[in-house]
């Protein structure tokens, strides 16, 4: 781990040593947390998955193994186990984006007999951190996308677009409502029935108008942070809205007219 964070050039060097830690920690008697112990291993990990087919492929049997346990690992048992969960989540969610190959061995996974989409779900549920649940959805979303999982799938219509939609409630922190709204976008972008779905989960047309009235009217606010804060995201919130009402009316001109 250490040598492959000395930023080495020589491509053959840094697959020998992929392949090296491959071996290691699939092995059964090696503690996976020795991957998330340096907060700098996955970030550089993910920059080599480019470098080559082999890098690709090495690093994918390494995360594979390694997410597989850390998601085994009982929720709630401790902060750092929770923290090293929503690593190995987060590392999902990048690998599965516009990877069609990459979402489809995903797809297969079974994580203690249970496919790991199903894993995925539990994340979403309600008493989990919001983290946790847009960070799931985010890879639901994405391996749907890349056709591991069909639009109509349950765990799609059901779990995750409703997940999102959650997320853009004017209860939630604008940070989580900016990315709840561009990835359920994401989501439906290409598929008229999901379109016609989202549009009458939760009132979701109406609550994109909240995205609107930021920032707050000065005269409402005594605190000048929070005004600071709102000033900073508002065209960030508008520009997710915008890109989410662009999704719901691509295809339905029913929808278009609500909008």
């Amino acid at each position: 781990l250490k040598l492959l964070l000395c930023h080495l050039i020589d491509l053959k060097f840094i697959e020998a040593c992929l392949r090296c830690l491959r071996t290691v920690f699939i092995s059964p008697i090696t503690p996976v947390q020795l991957l998330y112990t340096d907060a700098a291993v996955i970030p550089h990990l993910m920059c080599l998955l480019s470098r080559s087919q082999r890098t690709q492929e090495y690093i994918c049997q390494i995360f594979s193994h390694c997410c597989k346990v850390t998601l085994t690992l009982k929720v709630g048992s401790s902060m750092a186990v929770l923290n090293v969960q929503m690593q190995a989540l987060k590392f999902f969610s990048v690998l599965a984006y516009e990877n069609p190959q990459v979402s489809i061995t995903l797809v297969n996974v079974l994580v203690d007999g249970e496919l790991l989409s199903q894993v995925f779900v539990r994340m979403m549920q309600r008493d989990k951190s919001i983290e946790m649940q847009l960070t799931a959805a985010k890879c639901l979303t994405y391996m749907c996308r890349a056709g591991a999982i069909r639009t109509t799938d349950n765990c799609i219509v059901l779990k995750t677009l409703p997940c999102l939609v959650r997320m853009c409630n004017k209860d939630r922190l604008l940070e989580e409502r900016v990315e709840g709204a561009e990835t359920l976008a994401y989501l439906i972008e290409l598929d008229v029935e999901l379109q016609r779905t989202a549009s009458i989960t939760d009132h979701l047309i109406a609550m994109l108008a909240d995205y609107f009235k930021y920032p707050s009217s000065v005269s409402a606010i005594t605190d000048i942070k929070r005004l600071d804060h709102d000033l900073k995201h508002a065209h960030e919130l508008r520009q997710a809205a915008f890109k989410l009402y662009a999704s719901l009316g691509a295809n339905d001109e029913d929808i278009r007219k609500k909008v």
